[in-house]
């Protein structure tokens, strides 16, 4: 049995989840996120992570399976795996900030080209 498959005390997992995101919210930029998750997981585990989250974003964008396939690389079983996550709140939450700042991207752009006219 590997140590990682040990069933650890439910008081200390909350305890170390909290410090986990406590952790992740404290971070204080995007550069500094980054930074962490690059050397917090190893490639595999980062790759596989980033994936999981685009799947959900690309579903939710009403991407066809097809395309996810081809362009993330991942297999149709992953993707309905995922799709079981979309109505999850902290899912939802996790949407809602990608959709937000996509907006407030698009929104800047705007604004900077009507500014140099």
């Amino acid at each position: 049995m590997r140590t990682s498959d040990r069933i650890l005390n439910k008081s200390l997992k909350n305890q170390i989840i909290k410090t986990l995101a406590q952790l992740i919210a404290d971070l204080k930029s995007p550069s500094e996120a980054e930074e962490f998750l690059k050397d917090f997981f190893n490639d595999k585990e980062l790759e596989t992570y980033s994936k999981r989250l685009a799947v959900i974003y690309w579903l939710k964008k009403k991407r066809s399976y097809e395309n996810i396939k081809e362009n993330l690389k991942v297999s149709s079983a992953t993707i309905a795996t995922t799709q079981t996550m979309l109505e999850k709140p902290g899912i939802k939450l996790a949407l809602t900030k990608i959709e937000a700042e996509e907006w407030a991207n698009q929104w800047t752009e705007k604004i900077k080209k009507f500014v140099k006219k």
